[in-house]
């Protein structure tokens, strides 16, 4: 927050300002961020003042120690296990991943607004420093903007659904198009900013559990135990879908008859997918999906036939209706507090990116009674707008909305069955309990010795388990025997994993089906990943070795 200048502080202006951003005791990674802001100098709640007397160097100065802290404040467990490294090229500073960045930089730019609100006269560091973090904004969303490629405009049922929507209440400033390797997505129709709204859609035209609530079928659905919310709204709307008076026809009309995710993948695909993390998540879901719908069917066909017909309730059709809500629904506040699943017509077009133009998207304005979609970075006009689906895995991407980022992802991940020692314990005494992962290596600058690209938790674990009282990270000849049997532990763990996955054997590429496509750069994704490992295992070795080389040498010199 920012508060006016007060005389118990440094002060030489009265119109001075201090933002102070806090961070909160309810974060559930309160422990970790707190000890990585303290090993950084920084508190739980630092003032950084800012007076008409600053010059730009230190306007520059202090917007850099604020955006240190809030890039902590806003690290998921991800971010936090991997630490920073370069994510962006173009930038001087690491940053831990686009979305944290975006998401550190206007929770600056909110509390310099709020203060700006309040305040009675112009503080100019204050409007110096906002002007900066715009500055960086532009920069930094600039070197992640992808070409357009226009197939086609709209057809007429999208044309149909935006009047529709606009009939409602529906504002927005955005156009739909078909954009090549994206299918259906929006466009800028006018050069936004941050701040501005791209998107505003009323309640009315949002699809939730409401709807449920008040139609015919609610007395038979609140009869079945344990049913949720969600799967009630899922089953309504495989009859919505085909009801010719529904006043959401045109919405179900957009819809594509198939949606083309995992859940969808032949077998040839599956064969493809052979010992990845995506085989493993699609079996599991299908599995899932597969025993809900016979718990509620043929009971319900039985029970209630003229409700549950067996045409619009069979197998294909309910698996359609999940895929439709995994890859279109999203997670909404409603004014009541209840966070709701919702179909939003429009807003279903908009597609992914690991740095959006639109970040906070999920809750009803209790003013305005619509759902706001406000810009975190600036996007052209004729620029494709993206929001973030999540901090999601490739796997998860793949599997539920059928599709591959095309930057490099941050959140593509490989888990690691490695437990904790017993001697591995946190310094509060308990057993470290930390899930390890690894990436694909080059999203870290730090590929020195004893770091490699490597994530600095799992080499301190491996470290920690071969020799419990070493002192790691100096250049002593016991640590660099042991640094040479954690790289060999891993490179045989890589070595295992990269054979399983086996060589690339696609050669007639345009003549595949979709989905066998999508398996196959997947698993070429998974195998990257794999090999920067061992590439990293391979030349850290070599460094380790000439270290000791020297080491010795001394030995022998002393």
């Amino acid at each position: 927050m920012v508060v006016p200048g007060q005389d118990n502080q440094p002060s030489t202006s009265n119109n001075d300002r201090f933002l102070v951003l806090k961070l909160s005791e309810d974060d559930p990674l309160f422990q970790k961020k707190i000890k990585l802001l303290r090993d950084k100098g920084f508190g739980q709640a630092d003032l950084v003042r800012f007076d008409d007397t600053l010059v730009p160097d230190s306007v520059n100065a202090n917007l850099d120690a604020l955006l240190q802290r809030a890039r902590i404040i806003h690290l998921n467990e991800t971010e936090l296990y991997f630490g920073v490294g370069v994510m962006n090229m173009n930038l001087e500073e690491e940053v831990y991943s686009p979305r944290n960045e975006l998401e550190a930089l206007n929770f600056i730019l909110s509390r310099l607004d709020r203060c700006r609100e309040k305040s009675v006269e112009e503080n100019v560091s204050l409007k110096a420093v906002r002007d900066a973090i715009i500055t960086r904004i532009y920069s930094f969303g600039d070197t992640y903007k992808m070409e357009t490629n226009i197939i086609k405009d709209t057809c007429d049922s999208e044309k149909h659904l935006m009047e529709w929507a606009e009939t409602h209440g529906l504002k927005s400033k955005l156009n739909i198009a078909y954009i090549e390797g994206a299918g259906r997505g929006v466009l800028a129709a006018e050069d936004l900013e941050v701040g501005d709204i791209a998107l505003e859609i009323p309640i009315s035209v949002i699809i939730s559990e409401d709807l449920v609530y008040k139609s015919d079928m609610i007395p038979v659905l609140e009869k079945i135990e344990g049913i949720s919310a969600e799967t009630m709204l899922l089953l309504w709307s495989m009859r919505e879908r085909h009801n010719v008076d529904s006043k959401y026809k045109i919405y179900f009309d957009t819809l594509p008859e198939q949606f083309n995710t995992g859940l969808s993948f032949g077998l040839d695909a599956m064969v493809a997918l052979d010992e990845t993390l995506a085989l493993d998540e699609i079996f599991q879901a299908k599995e899932h999906l597969r025993s809900e719908y016979d718990e509620l069917f043929p009971a319900l066909f039985d029970k209630f036939p003229d409700l549950f017909s067996r045409e619009l309730y069979t197998w294909e059709q309910y698996l359609w209706a999940c895929e439709l809500f995994y890859s279109n629904s999203m997670k909404i506040m409603f004014p009541d507090g209840k966070l709701k699943t919702c179909l939003i017509p429009v807003a279903g077009f908009l597609n992914h990116s690991v740095c959006p133009h639109i970040l906070h998207y999920g809750k009803v304005d209790t003013v305005t009674n619509t759902l706001k979609f406000p810009l975190s970075r600036p996007c052209s006009r004729g620029e494709q707008c993206y929001l973030s689906y999540g901090n999601l895995p490739s796997s998860h991407l793949l599997t539920f909305y059928g599709f591959l980022p095309q930057e490099m992802n941050p959140f593509d991940i490989i888990p690691l069955d490695i437990e904790a020692a017993p001697e591995c314990t946190s310094e509060e005494g308990h057993l470290d309990s930390t899930t390890h992962m690894v990436r694909g290596t080059w999203l870290s600058t730090n590929q020195g010795i004893f770091n490699y690209g490597l994530p600095s938790p799992l080499l301190e674990h491996l470290r920690h388990v071969g020799k419990p009282d070493l002192q790691t990270m100096t250049l002593f000849q016991e640590n660099l025997e042991n640094e040479i049997k954690v790289l060999d532990e891993l490179r045989v763990i890589f070595e295992n994993m990269m054979d399983k996955l086996g060589d690339s054997e696609m050669d007639d590429w345009n003549n595949i089906k979709w989905d066998v496509q999508l398996a196959v750069r997947y698993k070429d994704l998974q195998r990257n990943i794999v090999s920067s490992i061992l590439t990293a295992c391979h030349s850290g070795r070599k460094m380790v070795e000439r270290e000791l080389e020297k080491c010795l040498d001394e030995d022998k010199l002393g």
